[in-house]
């Protein structure tokens, strides 16, 4: 969890480093790459609960596909809630925020980086 929470804190400094007027980010750029470091700390704290439950670094995903397949084998203890959490996490962080490019507004995506955050907690508790 240590690592991933280093990732999360890298896209927080990337994101304070980008320029703000009126409640957005007046640069696309920095927010496309916070969001992608973040959503690559969600990844991070994932891979390491995988490694907690006995799968093979080897055999950790890599694909989207591959999350959801062992979220749902390995994630049953939470209900289902790990994978659903992930699936927005993946919406907002990486389709939206990294690959679109469609979040600018200063709250939408601080509070994107705080739900990462609360997921990277609890997946590691």
């Amino acid at each position: 969890m240590k690592e991933s929470l280093r990732y999360l804190q890298n896209a927080k400094d990337i994101l304070g480093k980008a320029p703000v007027e009126d409640n957005i980010y007046a640069d696309v750029k920095p927010v496309q790459e916070a969001c992608g470091v973040a959503y690559l700390a969600v990844l991070k704290a994932i891979d390491e609960y995988f490694l907690k439950r006995g799968v093979e670094k080897n055999k950790l995903p890599q694909s989207v596909e591959g999350y959801r397949h062992l979220l749902k084998k390995y994630g049953s203890i939470h209900d289902g809630k790990l994978l659903k959490s992930f699936e927005s996490l993946y919406e907002e962080l990486h389709i939206a925020g990294y690959y679109h490019g469609n979040l600018h507004s200063v709250g939408a995506v601080k509070a994107a980086l705080k739900t990462a955050q609360a997921f990277i907690e609890k997946i590691g508790s």
